[in-house]
C-alpha cells in the first residue's frame, strides 16, 4: 500500500525528511577521497567520492577531486535543510584538507571537527635480520 511505503520511507527519512544535524564522514586514502553524510543515528543520508565525480586513475588522488566530492556529498544535505554538522576525517590522504575546506565554505556550521586517523603507538614487530 502506497501509505504504508510513505510511512516506511518518513521514518527512515525519506526524500521529504528534514534533517536538521548530521556527521560528515571524510576517508582520504592514497588513491581516493569518499565523503559520506549520515544523520546522528548513523544512517546515511548521502555520499559521494572522487571516483563517482567522474576521476579516473591518479587524478581521483588529488586534492581538487576531493574537494568536487564534498561539494556533490553536500549539494543535497542543504536541499533537505541541514544546518549543523560534525566532521570525522579518516585517513592520510593528499584530498582530507581540501574536503574540510569545501565543507566549511558551503555555509553549514561545524560543531565539531574529529580526527580518528589510526595511529600506530609501537608498529608492528620488524622482520628478523637476513642470515648471509
Amino acid at each position: 500500500t502506497p501509505r504504508l511505503i510513505r510511512k516506511i520511507s518518513n521514518l527512515r527519512g525519506g526524500k521529504r525528511g528534514r534533517i536538521p544535524k548530521g556527521v560528515i564522514h571524510i576517508r582520504a586514502s592514497f588513491n581516493n577521497t569518499i565523503v559520506t553524510v549520515t544523520d546522528v543515528r548513523g544512517q546515511v543520508v548521502s555520499w559521494s567520492s572522487a571516483g563517482a565525480c567522474g576521476f579516473k586513475g591518479a587524478k581521483k588522488s588529488t586534492p581538487f577531486a576531493a574537494q568536487t566530492a564534498a561539494e556533490n556529498a553536500i549539494r543535497t544535505l542543504i536541499d533537505r535543510g541541514m544546518g549543523q554538522a560534525e566532521v570525522v576525517v579518516t585517513g592520510p590522504g593528499p584530498g582530507r584538507d581540501t574536503a574540510l575546506r569545501a565543507i566549511c565554505g558551503s555555509g553549514l556550521a561545524l560543531s565539531l571537527v574529529r580526527d580518528i586517523t589510526p595511529m600506530p603507538h609501537n608498529g608492528c614487530r620488524p622482520p628478523k635480520k637476513r642470515c648471509i
